[in-house]
């Protein structure tokens, strides 16, 4: 029998560089975590004046960006409050996420900077002139429609560059950013020697110099070839001049970036042999970290963007969607949905409806019934992914509603619930959509398992909601940290694929450790009565005739 064991006393550190905070996580060579650790963007560096880790350009409609510096900081702070917690002589392997979509543009000459890092400065320090563009476009931007529109002209339509790079154009997706920049600010474009994503970008401080884009997060560009696991030269084309080098080459998830950089070695006093193993998105990393391995496994991610994923042998991406290359399988993908208003809008409707707290929220919850007497909401606090619709609040009730028939049943747009009702609206119309175009995506259902994560999974009202509509059992995690957890696992994997020569299995890393770790999952709420979930799907067949009228009417495409 082969062996898959970790070094003994060794550790491995997993990063996640998210919206609002980057976090970390270190597990030890039991997978038992060690250490978790968070720096907060708003209150840890308030100099930066960012809210919810971003700036809102009120002169760009759509463009959302944060300080690339910012990220750096952050970085600095973070190993300075793990310095004192851990050895890093012992950490043997670091990987990472990064917020999928954010770009990171290196000025001409950086490369030099990265390789001559001076061990006695911080990094923040030493980056401040590395780039051409100062603030990065995240996934919350949507400024770029018109290059969505050009980009997909160019191959040939919406549905063919789906199928050619897991996703029709969308305007968070970095081709479409890279394309505008192209546009707006030839010269900055001209004087970008490197682009990154928040994950080779993070990894890149790590080695000292240009880390690889994995080809998972690189599936969230619309440029990679998802089958050939390649950069697409129509998508280049169709994009910006000279841009295959200004890319690198994408790198399999697994595969080693390369040994840690000696500034680190000095500074920190990491081992001259850890690995710095490709960071990915936060995305692919918590579906590493709740270990979904069998087709059918689905999970729910309640953050600041609310997603769905799940895997799959046999992708067939679709208008809406998205398919990625599995980052811990060398064949396999993953399917994802994204939902740009998560927890920041659930937290509006708290504000304004429940009195500013989640206990007023969950007792409106429990007092309200399920199915809501028919009341269905759309709360769209920033302009949706799916459905692609503006900002903008619509409610409706059901008359003759009776969970029974769709027939005779007519909607009223009404300009407010009831607190309570608004509280529930907001929840199950989220949970409806997320069923009904996980559906659409060819997601089994009912799901063979479902493991919700994110910030909103310890909220056991919530999840009573999920489990009702989805018709399952809905387990969780022992921490919502998905991502960082996921890359501290994925650490371990690539220094076990190096140590072994060639890819193993992701389960070899965490085999015989699943019940007794942080990867322990726990029921946290029951399937709902067969009925119940007979009559959601009535409700959410109604949802879907209402949001398919709302996109012909005020939809961006």
């Amino acid at each position: 029998m082969a062996d898959y064991s970790l070094p003994q006393d060794s550790l491995f550190l997993g990063f996640d560089s998210s919206t609002q905070s980057l976090k970390a996580t270190v597990l030890d060579s039991n997978l038992n975590i060690v250490v978790a650790e968070l720096v907060h963007f708003d209150s840890d560096l308030p100099h930066y004046k960012t809210k919810d880790g971003v700036y809102r350009d009120a002169s760009v409609n759509g463009r959302i960006v944060s300080p690339t510096l910012m990220w750096v900081e952050a970085f600095d702070m973070m190993l300075q409050k793990l310095s004192s917690k851990i050895d890093f002589g012992k950490v043997a392997a670091v990987s990472g996420s990064g917020q999928q979509h954010g770009s990171v543009y290196w000025k001409n000459g950086s490369s030099v900077i990265l390789s001559s890092l001076d061990p006695k400065k911080q990094l923040v320090e030493q980056l401040g002139d590395a780039f051409s563009i100062k603030e990065s476009p995240i996934w919350m931007d949507s400024s770029t429609t018109e290059q969505c529109k050009k980009i997909e002209e160019a191959v040939g339509g919406a549905l063919e560059l789906s199928r050619l790079t897991g996703s029709r154009a969308h305007e968070r997706y970095t081709g479409p950013q890279i394309r505008r920049i192209f546009e707006t600010q030839p010269e900055a474009y001209k004087s970008t020697e490197r682009i990154s994503l928040v994950s080779s970008f993070m990894a890149s401080l790590l080695v000292g110099c240009y880390a690889c884009i994995d080809e998972t997060d690189g599936a969230g560009m619309n440029l990679l070839d998802i089958k050939q696991r390649a950069w697409s030269k129509k998508a280049l084309d169709a994009t910006a001049p000279g841009l295959e080098e200004k890319l690198g080459k994408p790198a399999p998830a697994y595969a080693v970036a390369g040994i840690i950089a000696q500034y680190f070695v000095e500074r920190f006093h990491f081992s001259k042999n850890c690995l710095v193993i490709q960071w990915s998105g936060d995305n692919p990393n918590s579906l590493a970290g709740l270990t979904l391995n069998t087709p059918g496994d689905l999970a729910i991610s309640l953050g600041t963007s609310d997603t769905v994923f799940g895997i799959t042998d046999e992708p067939q991406p679709r208008l809406e969607g998205h398919v990625f290359p599995n980052p811990v399988d060398t064949k396999g993908y993953m399917m994802m949905l994204c939902y740009k208003n998560g927890s920041l809008t659930r937290e509006d409707i708290r504000n304004q409806y429940a009195e500013k707290s989640w206990d007023v929220f969950n007792k409106y919850l429990q007092q309200t019934p399920p199915l809501n007497d028919g009341k269905l909401g759309f709360y769209y606090k920033e302009h949706e992914i799916l459905p692609p619709l503006p900002v903008g609040f619509h409610r409706y009730i059901l008359n003759n509603f009776t969970g029974d028939t769709v027939d005779g049943m007519v909607e009223q747009e009404v300009n407010e619930f009831d607190a309570a009702s608004e509280v529930r609206a907001v929840i199950e119309g989220q949970m409806l959509s997320m069923r009904a175009h996980a559906e659409k995506f060819g997601m089994p259902f009912p799901p063979r398992r479902l493991i919700a994560t994110g910030g909103a999974s310890s909220n056991e009202c919530i999840l009573g909601s999920i489990a009702s509509i989805f018709g399952c059992d809905v387990y969780t995690v022992q921490r919502p940290d998905s991502a960082s957890l996921g890359g501290a696992l994925r650490a371990a994997h690539g220094w076990l694929c190096n140590a072994k020569g060639s890819f193993v299995p992701f389960e070899c890393v965490y085999k015989d450790k699943q019940e007794t770790t942080c990867l322990n999952s726990k029921l946290s709420a029951k399937a709902g009565d067969p009925t119940l979930v007979s009559k959601y799907a009535l409700l959410m067949q109604k949802r879907m005739e209402i949001e398919n009228r709302l996109v012909e009417k005020l939809g961006r495409w």
